[in-house]
């Protein structure tokens, strides 16, 4: 195929469509192009920027036909940091692309006849993140700067009122960072592995307004540790802990393994639904906890668990046990399964909490603690809760879920792709008819869905 287009040439398209990133898919001569910030409908002037073999890349370059769901940005930085890319168009539509392009991915599997339901949008769709991680670092001109990373790089943009997290904790990693500025004290470079201060984490709990306060650290310590303690909670009296975190390791991970408490116990609680969670320092907590708590009681309504309560119900990669308590009053037993150490010391703690006693957490990797769960234990579940990271379900899962046969399985998913395929992986003894689309993570191109497949009925 002789391809239609040529680098560092102009073009005028119509943009036919909005793709998994929210960027515009025009087509010359049948050969697709990607264009960031473009918006179906629209008719645009673009520079080709990159050529491969099936498509190319191009650059915005003039607007000639504005679509109608265009609207000003009310951020200056989201064309660089890559966070918001659906920031330039209105809200409602955002959620518009977010179902065809889940749609359109169940359209190119087996199981076409699934139908994918409108997106689920947040009534408030701003400052919704109750978690906010910052960088910081030396810039090109040797200056030290806190902000986000630019798209596909360690750049550092300096930050400035992200419409997306909450002022709070932009307040207070700016707070800390003119500290570390006025005190002289050294800031990590990536480069030599030197400096002290690599990354300011504030964790937030949306519905009790506790803090937490993360300083993670090239060391053990830094100068004037207890002055800026004692400054930050004279300053921010809603802070309830204040951790040192220790990373020493030359890595893009932000945490080490070690948390040493500056302030507080070293935990924060929040509420979701009727229950009440404990959130630690290496614990996974949905960011958008108001979107989380529409999200579970969705699964738990699509489940069918509102109308008939089940013995013994499964739920996988289970994090700090949110799912698993919600599940708890509709089901006699419940048993979760999370790899991370630390998330199920606060699942235990949060069902001690709540005082829920039908439920057992257990430590291991999904893939192999649910065959040992299934064959040692014995245990046969009536229905099964998945909520796996973006890669998806692990081929060993999915064999053991096809060897025991649960009547269902309640898929929430953080990547459509991977759901898909797992659909079509269970799809020999698993029907499903649609797929819902929630949006926890407004003005980005991320979307959470939940599906329930029911076992097929034998003829």
């Amino acid at each position: 195929m002789k391809i239609p287009v040529i680098k560092n040439k102009e073009y005028v398209v119509d943009i036919v469509d909005n793709g998994q990133n929210g960027e515009g898919i025009a087509k010359i001569d049948n050969f697709t192009i990607f264009i960031p910030n473009a918006i179906k409908g629209e008719k645009v002037k673009i520079l080709i920027v990159k050529v491969l073999t099936s498509h190319a890349y191009g650059k915005l370059i003039e607007i000639i036909k504005k679509s109608e769901n265009r609207v000003d940005s009310d951020c200056s930085t989201y064309k660089r940091c890559g966070g918001c890319t659906l920031r330039h168009i209105a809200y409602q539509e955002t959620l518009n692309i977010k179902q065809r392009n889940v749609q359109n991915l169940v359209n190119k599997g087996k199981n076409k006849d699934i139908k994918v339901l409108n997106t689920i949008g947040m009534g408030i769709p701003y400052q919704y993140r109750n978690k906010a991680q910052y960088p910081l670092g030396i810039n090109k001109n040797g200056q030290a700067v806190i902000g986000v990373y630019a798209s596909r790089s360690h750049e550092i943009i300096p930050m400035d009122n992200c419409a997306i997290q909450h002022k709070i904790s932009e307040q207070i990693a700016k707070f800390i960072y003119y500290f570390i500025k006025d005190n002289n004290i050294t800031i990590y470079d990536e480069k030599t592995g030197k400096g002290i201060f690599r990354h300011i984490v504030i964790k937030l709990g949306i519905q009790t307004d506790e803090i937490m306060c993360i300083l993670v650290i090239n060391g053990r310590e830094f100068p004037r540790e207890d002055e800026l303690v004692t400054m930050l909670i004279r300053e921010f009296p809603k802070i309830k802990t204040i951790v040192k975190n220790i990373n020493t390791k030359n890595t893009n991970v932000i945490m080490g393994k070690e948390n040493i408490n500056l302030y507080g116990n070293g935990y924060i609680t929040d509420i979701l639904g009727e229950y009440k969670f404990k959130i630690s320092p290496m614990s996974f907590y949905q960011v958008n906890p108001v979107q989380t708590e529409l999200l579970y009681n969705k699964a738990i309504e699509m489940s069918g668990l509102l109308k008939e309560r089940v013995h013994t119900a499964l739920d996988l990669y289970c994090g700090i046990g949110t799912i698993g308590i919600f599940l708890s009053k509709y089901v006699d037993k419940v048993y979760g399964i999370e790899i991370v150490p630390e998330a199920i010391e606060d699942a235990l703690e949060n069902a001690k909490i709540n005082n829920i006693n039908n439920i057992e957490f257990m430590v291991g990797d999904v893939e192999y603690a649910l065959s040992e769960l299934i064959d040692k234990r014995k245990i046969s579940p009536d229905i099964v809760f998945v909520d796996p990271p973006r890669k998806g379900l692990e081929k060993n899962t999915i064999a053991t879920l096809l060897k025991i046969k649960p009547k269902k399985i309640v898929y929430i998913s953080c990547n459509p792709a991977t759901l898909v395929r797992d659909i079509n992986l269970l799809d020999d003894c698993y029907e499903t008819n649609e797929i819902q689309p929630i949006d926890c993570f407004p003005y980005t191109s991320h979307v959470e869905c939940v599906t329930v497949l029911e076992l097929k009925k034998l003829i």
